[in-house]
């Protein structure tokens, strides 16, 4: 780990605002990169609202954003994101085998046409930088508007997760061995 995260009694004014807010909201607990943006508060702050937004607010079920979440977490090969949102994902319902295929870079077979729009967006927007007018005009289709600007938020807002998690070296918890190659 290359930074110290900072308890609530090393915290100043503003950190521990923060800090009370997230725990208060409907994770009960800080999300993990939310310990290293407390380094600026009104960052920490945002970015935490924003994330409670994506991960529960979405039109998706928990089974079907934790797609774009996993996709984001394998391009960026963030193991504690991995952890984290592997977890979270079985909870939700998602098959194994999706989980098992976009950990070994595989496309999966969905059974549900959302879930696999999802899959194709995300990974077009990790591996080809944006999304072409065909696979856009297929995901306003299936996923409508709203779904498509909810999938962009997924994904950028799960880099700058990945990106804050890999930098700052987050070890995965006492015991467990990272998923990813």
């Amino acid at each position: 780990m290359r930074l110290k995260l900072l308890s609530p009694g090393e915290m100043n004014a503003d950190q521990k605002e923060t800090y009370d807010e997230a725990i208060a909201g409907k994770r009960g607990a800080p999300p993990a990169p939310m310990m290293a943006w407390l380094n600026s508060p009104e960052m920490a702050r945002h970015a935490t609202r924003l994330g409670e937004q994506l991960r529960f607010n979405t039109i998706f079920p928990a089974k079907l954003s934790e797609i774009a979440i996993l996709v984001t977490a394998r391009h960026w090969t963030s193991h504690y994101e991995w952890y984290a949102h592997k977890r979270l994902a079985l909870k939700g319902g998602m098959d194994p085998k999706i989980i098992e295929d976009i950990r070994d870079r595989r496309a999966p077979t969905f059974d549900d046409p959302k879930g696999k729009m999802i899959y194709d967006v995300a990974k077009s927007l990790h591996e080809g930088h944006g999304v072409s007018q065909a696979l856009y005009d297929e995901a306003v289709k299936v996923l409508s508007e709203r779904g498509i600007v909810e999938v962009i938020g997924l994904c950028g807002y799960y880099t700058m997760v990945s990106m804050t998690l890999n930098t700052f070296e987050f070890g995965l918890p006492d015991g467990e061995v990272s998923d990813l190659a």
